[in-house]
């Protein structure tokens, strides 16, 4: 498209108040909706410089506080010419008289418009009217500042609080309200009548149990002054003239009163000397008065004095208040688990009144919404009564309270004293739960809470090398949850050690109790060897079985082996296909490393490993969310089975709130409850001290040539001309597999086109000779790289080049790399004491294969040829070179391809960096249900690139 000079711009206001401007240029062509809101916005930060814009076909759609920034303080390209069409010239002239009445604050709210039910506001009286479509667009206005500027809400909020007749509009008005009276009611007209008439509600007083509303006036100059209408003889004589206010007034709170006297309204002209006397009410009518009608008399313009208590009462949430005495058949066990029943008795505590069981079963029976209870009034509703029902029908005595509930009971009440307005409620109860913990529950929560009152542990004595102090303290915390049969999540960021501290647990056990039994480590099987010899490196004294490979023992031969082994090492492979072996032992400790293996809870492998018998129960995970919330409750239910309830209850709970709403009180909440059961720690955390060399990562932009640019085009193409004809199923397998085949054709066209020739590899695939212009760089300084790819066969293509080009031997682990060959890779990689024509510099490695489980520090180059979806799985494939061992500084290259997808991905990857942080993620998937425009604009190729190259 020809640059554009000069835009002629129309448009009109739409019903909701929305402007829907468009934009020609000089010949008469319509300007795309992007360009046009990059122009008019190109220097309003409050729109990101348009980006926040919403487009339609065939235009911009400005909200009404945005139309007038548009037509009163336009912040658009300078160097273009703007042309406004003759109504949009009149639509500035309105814009400017809103802008400047809004900020004068000459708005008033129009009566009229609130008895249509409507928040409708206009200029004042002494001022010329707006038009009707002027008055919608400064409500509007008004409305969106509002919704989006909290100084706004919360002026707005103290405005209602204090005259609450503004909630009011419609049908709800009294019809006998006139705009004078609303007026006055609002604070905005001054009320000369000289006293205002008001309804006062009296309690019962002894024996007495009616309740009496009375009528009063109350001098509006001396508020103290209250003249009571049911004892005066005379009314008196400087109100005479204001008789008819009071009639008025009578009027209206019979018509919110059914039982108010009716000979009121008639009589009230001729109450001098005669009285007018008290209402009599039941409880049953009071309570109506209180939670109801005095705020519908509040609202039609009558002052109703309640008794000083009700406000206080109105705040009162019922509690249940659950003391917790001990473990449920005397002191507690060595070993109790999360499901572990606790004696306990609970309490209703409806403010300062609590009830116990008995008190609270009479309760039930009276079946009154306003009791006198211990001499303090309080309020029972119905729905309350429903809920006090539930909770004496679920709880079933003592037998139905666990540790679990407890926990969850005492972390919500931690996150509640921290501001939080969530309130965690029982599982057997819809109230809010008080718990109140013995002395040893409360110390031994307050070291769940905080590990540094865990006590430390000495170094084992059969540990072959020296522990960190944080090490330390990661073995001694799995150890106390040993102790109390609680499941633990060691999370430490890649290369702080956690095969280490597990290694120290292991040995420690062993010493505590000689006759625990063997444990299960289950890992990925690229690390099998990794974890054999580290075993023998630190922890010589335990007897390690490895149950891998074709000729690995079955049935009683496996089970022979296994007791005779302190730890026994398997695959996630083996976990489903040996499942009947591994089920036969009722093993001592079950660890799974790499826990994001069993992140899909309805697979086979993760429902085999989740059934497996165990005193206790840890995972090994540097990422235990990598893309979905659910995959924390796989690994949760794991480790302390039951902890979240089921996978569809934490769904509806957490995972939808949290993933589509990002809901912040539910992220706390359920960072507060994962807390005792998951230990973090990170490179950079002062106490961890680990003084890493540094890590500095950069993006490798790289242009497409011109095959893979048509090549990406013809792809694209494709896909759009299927999708239409396309079922929704068939739509999301369409989607991905283009998707794959764009990835791939960035890192190489003969990727998708044509098998990839050795002898144009590097004129083909402007990655592959950016990647060998930098390991030339590297080559003199003696430095050895990491190269991650997704894609076997450009694996594959990458080794045969850089042999080609001088830099064999390239080693290339992938998934279908033997175990032993794995691990004759890895030494020759870190051996730094082999001869130079044995050694290699270069590793590719596949990025799910290689990216978890190694320690591979004799390199500090890490190249990511194709950009995965999530941050933490790049972080971890990082990670095999930046940890602990590392001496050197790590370089970082991630590559992209310019105005491609991969560019996109980079962009979102961005935004997802705090994903783990913040428990909420998407994975690729959400591509698949993007509407077909939506598509286009993620998938289209930014030609510009291509030209820049040409």
């Amino acid at each position: 498209m020809k640059a554009v000079t000069q835009m002629y711009l129309t448009g009109e206001m739409l019903s909701d108040s929305h402007f829907l401007i468009e934009a020609t240029d000089a010949s008469g062509q319509r300007v795309r909706p992007d360009l046009a809101a990059t122009a008019l916005f190109a220097w309003d930060e409050t729109t990101y410089y348009g980006t926040f814009i919403e487009q339609t076909e065939s235009g911009v759609l400005l909200s009404p506080l945005q139309a007038l920034t548009f037509f009163t303080r336009p912040k658009w390209l300078e160097h273009l010419s703007f042309t406004l069409s003759e109504k949009l010239t009149g639509y500035q002239a309105m814009a400017q008289r809103i802008r400047e009445a809004l900020l004068s604050g000459r708005v008033v709210p129009n009566f009229y418009a609130w008895k249509e039910g409507r928040f409708g506001w206009r200029l004042p009286e002494a001022e010329e009217p707006l038009s009707s479509a002027g008055e919608h667009w400064l409500s509007s206005a008004l409305e969106e500042t509002v919704s989006n500027r909290s100084d706004a809400k919360l002026a707005w909020n103290q405005l209602l609080r204090h005259y609450p007749a503004l909630l009011v509009t419609g049908n709800d008005m009294s019809p006998l309200m006139t705009e004078a009276e609303w007026l006055q009611t609002i604070g905005l007209l001054q009320d000369r009548t000289p006293f205002r008439t008001c309804l006062q509600l009296i309690e019962p007083e002894g024996q007495e149990t009616d309740w009496q509303v009375k009528l009063l006036l109350q001098d509006q100059s001396q508020p103290d002054r209250i003249v009571d209408l049911s004892v005066i003889s005379s009314f008196p004589a400087e109100w005479h003239d204001f008789r008819y206010r009071l009639r008025h007034d009578i009027r209206k709170c019979t018509e919110v009163l059914p039982w108010f006297p009716a000979f009121l309204s008639e009589e009230a002209g001729e109450i001098d000397g005669t009285g007018i006397p008290a209402s009599h009410l039941s409880t049953e009518e009071a309570w109506t008065f209180l939670t109801d009608t005095s705020l519908q008399l509040v609202q039609a313009g009558i002052h109703v004095f309640l008794p000083s208590w009700w406000e206080q009462v109105k705040r009162v949430k019922p509690r249940v208040k659950v003391k917790v005495s001990s473990f449920s058949g005397g002191a507690a066990p060595s070993y109790f688990g999360i499901r572990q029943v606790m004696d306990f008795e609970w309490r209703l505590a409806l403010g300062p009144v609590e009830l116990n069981e008995e008190e609270f079963r009479k309760l039930l029976e009276q079946k009154q919404r306003l009791m006198k209870i211990q001499g303090q009034w309080v309020q029972l509703t119905p729905s309350l009564f429903a809920q006090l029902q539930a909770t004496l029908k679920k709880t079933k005595g003592k037998q139905a309270l666990t540790l679990r509930d407890v926990m969850k009971l005492h972390l919500s009440s931690s996150l509640e004293a921290e501001g939080a307005t969530h309130e965690e409620t029982l599982a057997t109860s819809s109230f809010p739960v008080e718990v109140e913990l013995s002395r040893h529950l409360f110390q031994f929560m307050s070291q769940l809470q905080d590990t540094k009152r865990i006590p430390l542990i000495e170094q084992p004595a059969t540990f072959r090398g020296t522990l960190r102090a944080y090490q330390k303290e990661g073995a001694a915390w799995l150890l106390f949850l040993r102790r109390f049969g609680l499941g633990a999540c060691l999370a430490d960021d890649m290369g702080l050690g956690k095969t280490i501290q597990f290694i120290t647990y292991l040995l420690q056990v062993k010493a505590d109790e000689p006759q625990a039994g063997p444990s299960l480590l289950v890992c990925p099987t690229s690390v099998i060897g990794n974890w054999q010899k580290e075993l023998e490196r630190f922890a010589p004294t335990l007897s390690v079985y490895i149950h891998y490979g074709t000729e690995r023992k079955k049935e009683r031969d496996f089970l022979r082996s296994a007791k005779n082994a302190d730890v026994v090492i398997t695959s996630y492979s083996l976990s489903h296909l040996d499942e009947q072996e591994l089920s036969g032992v009722n093993w001592n400790t079950i660890c799974l490393d790499e826990a994001q293996y069993i992140k899909n809870a309805q697979t086979k492998q993760s429902t085999a490993i989740r059934s497996l018998s165990a005193h206790h129960r840890i995972a090994l995970t540097g990422t235990p969310i990598e893309n979905r919330l659910r995959e924390l409750w796989s690994i949760f239910d794991f480790l302390n089975p039951g902890y979240f309830g089921s996978l569809r209850d934490f769904s509806q709970r957490y995972v939808l709130p949290i993933e589509r709403d990002q809901d912040q009180q539910m992220i706390a909440e359920i960072q507060r409850l994962i807390q005792p059961f998951l230990l973090r720690r990170t490179k950079i955390d002062p106490h961890i001290q680990l003084d890493l060399p540094e890590k500095n990562e950069v993006n490798e932009y790289v242009t497409l040539t011109a095959e893979q640019g048509a090549l990406y085009e013809t792809l694209i193409q494709s896909m759009f001309d299927r999708l239409d004809q396309s079922t929704p199923m068939q739509k999301r397998g369409l989607i991905l597999t283009t998707l794959t085949r764009l990835k791939q054709l960035c890192d190489h066209p003969g990727l998708v086109d044509q098998g990839p020739g050795s002898a144009d590899a590097k004129t083909r695939s402007p990655k592959l000779a950016r990647l060998l212009e930098l390991l030339q760089e590297i080559r003199p300084k003696g430095e050895r790289s990491l190269i991650f790819t997704q894609y076997l066969e450009m694996g594959r293509l990458m080794q045969r080049v850089l042999e080609r080009e001088g830099f064999g031997p390239v080693l290339y682990l992938h998934g279908s790399t033997p175990k032993e060959q794995r691990d004759e890779m890895i030494a020759r990689f870190q051996d730094a004491a082999l001869p130079a024509e044995q050694r290699a510099s270069i590793f590719i490695l596949s990025l799910r294969a290689g990216g978890t489980g190694l320690n591979l520090t004799e390199a500090n180059h890490v190249f990511h040829i194709d950009r995965w979806w999530n941050p933490a799985v790049e972080n971890q494939a990082t990670d095999r070179a930046y940890r602990i061992g590392q001496q050197r500084n790590v370089q970082v290259y991630k590559f992209i391809s310019l105005g491609t997808i991969e560019e996109r991905i980079d962009e979102m990857m961005e935004r997802k960096k705090s994903l783990s942080q913040q428990i909420v993620g998407n994975g690729e998937n959400w591509i698949t249900e993007l509407s077909t425009d939506e598509l286009r604009e993620l998938f289209l190729l930014r030609r510009e690139w291509l030209e820049l190259k040409g």
